[in-house]
């Protein structure tokens, strides 16, 4: 990739205001990977396009990865008015502590006081809006900074946030209008930035729902070409470039993190194999009163393809890993200690548990002690088996034929 580039150079401002931009915390889910590996290089900045984090709902994000070494920004992307920074401060901070209501009225503020085309303040508006639900608004507040953006990198992101908010008002069922609205924003995302392979990857899956499977592929595939086979990112794109019908499928959340013995843990690399992810504290009585099932199902279904994970809801570690250690919870264990992989996964009461079949499609979701998710488990894996078999027969080499 070019060290230089002069048609799409970011502002030190840019570099700034990136973070607030694109941080990837809205509560959204939109079904990848959603991450891709993206190295933009301008001459000011350097700007990291990274998979999933521990803990962050699956799609390709940006986020900062270096700091701007010139004079300080002197557009309105970076305000520089104290009272504008200070509600600023204020808007981030009522974000943080999921108070989304306020924080949409600080941004506006912020906005307001800053003469209403302050990207930062814009970026943030339209995140808070879409934690709260609000996704009409958030469509107009990611226009309102795409106008704002001076340069070609804020508009692209800001493109791609209108397609995430199209994509999110439509739901599940989304309409023609809505798939071909959110279709042209990633398009001009990409347009306004080639490298933008978050639209890019997001395209592919729209497009795939509108049955244009061909023109999905090749964006998977453009997608896989810009990831090593040891991103994060890469098995989900594989999947989904080898066989675009799993992206019109309800992929479950793809997520990557480290267990308790120091394993990293990534859903979209067992593919072959069925997982099961139960949601749990050791606070809950009903949670508690699964565990010998859980144990039951770990040894019973020991040396099949299934992968066991227990997220932990627990704030305190300490009392976590003994509660572990003591009750001999030998199968993958990871503690969710901002519960922003119970986010994605909607899970608002514990104990809750998904399977998940060999193709990362979410199977089933069930809540509450007595979940009866052996006769499930028998099911998917057999299938798992099944499939193997199937592609080790097809990649065979074939049998010479006598004379």
């Amino acid at each position: 990739m070019d060290s230089a580039r002069s048609d799409a150079a970011a502002s030190p401002a840019d570099l700034d205001l990136l973070p607030s931009i694109v941080v990837r915390d809205d509560g959204v889910h939109m079904s990848l990977p959603e991450e891709a590996i993206l190295l933009l290089k301008a001459a000011m900045f350097s700007l990291a396009m990274v998979f999933l984090a521990p803990g962050a709902a699956g799609v390709c994000h940006p986020q900062s990865a270096g700091a701007a070494t010139s004079s300080p920004a002197s557009t309105t992307e970076q305000p520089s008015n104290p009272k504008v920074l200070a509600e600023l401060r204020q808007a981030w901070q009522l974000e943080q502590r999921q108070q989304s209501a306020l924080a949409i009225g600080a941004y506006k503020k912020a906005n307001k006081l800053a003469g209403g085309s302050c990207v930062a303040c814009l970026s943030g508006l339209y995140r808070a809006q879409m934690k709260q639900g609000d996704f009409r608004e958030a469509i107009r507040a990611a226009a309102a900074m795409q106008a704002a953006g001076a340069s070609p990198l804020v508009k692209s992101v800001a493109a791609y946030n209108q397609g995430r908010a199209l994509m999110a008002l439509g739901g599940n069922q989304p309409k023609p209008a809505q798939l071909e609205q959110a279709r042209a924003a990633y398009s001009e995302a990409v347009q306004l930035d080639p490298q933008n392979v978050s639209a890019l990857f997001n395209e592919g899956e729209v497009l795939a729902r509108m049955g244009r499977r061909d023109e999905a592929q090749k964006d998977f595939r453009l997608c896989l070409s810009t990831l090593r086979p040891g991103d994060p990112a890469w098995p989900r794109v594989k999947h989904f470039a080898d066989d675009p019908e799993l992206a019109v499928q309800k992929m479950a959340p793809a997520f990557e993190v480290t267990a308790l013995n120091g394993s990293r843990f990534n859903l979209d690399a067992m593919a072959g194999k069925v997982v099961l992810i139960d949601f749990w504290a050791t606070w809950c009585g009903p949670c508690n009163q699964d565990l010998p099932y859980l144990k039951k199902i770990a040894s019973e279904f020991a040396g099949q393809p299934l992968v066991m994970i227990s997220v932990s809801l627990d704030s305190n570690a300490a009392a976590w890993r003994e509660f572990v250690q003591k009750h001999e919870m030998t199968w993958l264990q990871y503690r969710d200690a901002d519960h922003q992989l119970a986010r994605e996964f909607g899970v608002t009461s514990i104990p809750h548990y998904f399977t998940i079949d060999s193709d990362g499609v979410l199977a089933s979701e069930s809540l509450g002690s007595g979940s009866n998710l052996e006769d499930r488990l028998h099911d998917l894996i057999a299938r798992a088996e099944q499939a193997g078999r199937q592609r080790a027969a097809a990649t065979a080499p074939a049998a010479p034929q006598t004379p």
